[in-house]
């Protein structure tokens, strides 16, 4: 078996939805510029020895249907030979493809492949698609399309977390990222999109205009504990989730250019991290947000590690109370979790997370010296997943 390697990787910024400046730009255009910046960044791959395009996408439709890995590749001027796949796990998407693409060149399937993950909240909204629930579902699993919100009430109950818990939750995650924007953490991540956004002139007529927009747009310097429990429960009125103490609707895309070792010699680069292994874990679809906390210690027990081994940890801020929760059922050192923020301050374009936390954690460790590093989210439907990288020196 060879080993996988991260190679480059490359994020847009993270645009909120539905106003943000994003809004007027396709899904797919965002990809592209993804998928063109992580090529950039190895000028010694030629794109002809891309073997395939893997994206997650958690709402396959509309400008994100037709296969929007395929889309995005042919946007990006890759060769026409090139396919591409899109798959979607909800909110672990992103990394899911990251996964497939790194166990397929471990397998020796390939040598060379691009994944990444990308969504548009606002372009293809996830609560406008018409969906077709299984009546029979209703029998033998009566909560499987009960909304993410009230499964989390539920669980805030179940567990004791609390309004105040998750608003102090939510504004220690603004204000790491701001910390984090202030000192250029992102920077290396992210690749400035040029786009348009459609305005009125002083006659009433539409007009484009450009514009480039270079950071992301979630973090919150004014946010406060008083702001915050200003907010009103969004699903239950004596409810612990607010828009304040919930993630982000957002817009985004990331890439990450993954290799063989063999590959990697050959040409001479230098990769950023090593792929050690992924797994998924399931419950009720109720108990969605907990996953993650069975997802994480299946995969440390499958490599011998403990989470005081983990040097960081990306955890995707679905809601602040599911992260409490899951914090609950398998600890976790939580100063060493989203040093950076999280999706409640960055935003959490879903099937652009995974991938996203992939790029954030990957250039993290490189500038800390850690060895070992983890994504995990929860994901709809009962679902968990956890991803686990080690930085190379």
């Amino acid at each position: 078996m060879q080993e996988a390697l991260i190679i480059a990787v490359a994020r847009t910024p993270i645009g909120k939805s539905p106003r943000g400046s994003f809004r007027h730009t396709r899904p797919d255009d965002l990809a592209s510029v993804a998928i063109q910046a992580v090529l950039a960044r190895c000028p010694a791959l030629t794109p002809e020895e891309v073997e395939d395009v893997i994206f997650g996408c958690s709402t396959p439709e509309g400008e994100s249907g037709m296969n929007v890995a395929r889309v995005a590749a042919l946007r990006a001027g890759l060769p026409q030979s090139i396919p591409g796949a899109t798959v979607n796990r909800f909110c672990a998407s992103g990394l899911e493809a990251v996964a497939i693409a790194c166990e397929r060149i471990r397998s020796g399937d390939a040598e060379v492949i691009i994944a990444g993950g990308v969504e548009s909240m606002t372009r293809v909204p996830f609560l406008d698609i018409r969906t077709h629930p299984n009546p029979t579902l209703f029998q033998n699993a009566p909560n499987t399309y009960l909304s993410m919100g009230l499964s989390v009430e539920q669980l805030a109950r179940k567990y004791g977390i609390t309004r105040e818990q998750a608003d102090a939750f939510a504004l220690q995650s603004h204000q790491k990222a701001i910390r984090a924007q202030d000192s250029g953490w992102f920077e290396d991540e992210i690749v400035p999109v040029q786009t348009e956004i459609q305005e009125v002139d002083a006659q009433g007529r539409p007009v484009r205009v450009p514009i480039t927009v270079s950071a992301d747009e979630g973090p919150r310097r004014d946010t406060s504990m008083e702001a915050l429990a200003k907010l009103k429960p969004a699903f239950r009125a004596d409810g612990v989730i607010t828009a304040g103490n919930a993630s982000q609707r957002s817009d985004g895309a990331a890439a990450v250019l993954v290799m063989s070792e063999r590959k990697a010699n050959a040409l001479g680069v230098k990769p950023l991290a090593r792929f050690v292994g992924y797994t998924t874990a399931a419950l009720t679809p109720e108990d969605f947000g907990v996953a993650p906390a069975y997802a994480i210690p299946k995969l440390l027990t499958r490599h011998a590690l403990q989470p005081e081994d983990i040097d960081h940890i990306e955890f995707n801020e679905a809601f602040a109370a599911q992260v409490l929760a899951s914090q609950q059922i398998y600890p976790l050192p939580m100063e060493r979790v989203n040093p950076l923020g999280g999706a409640i301050a960055l935003g959490h374009p879903l099937g652009c997370t995974g991938a996203r936390q992939v790029a954030t954690l990957v250039y993290a460790l490189q500038r800390t010296g850690g060895r070992y590093g983890l994504v995990t989210m929860c994901a709809a439907l009962g679902m968990g997943a956890a991803g686990l990288f080690e930085r190379v020196a």
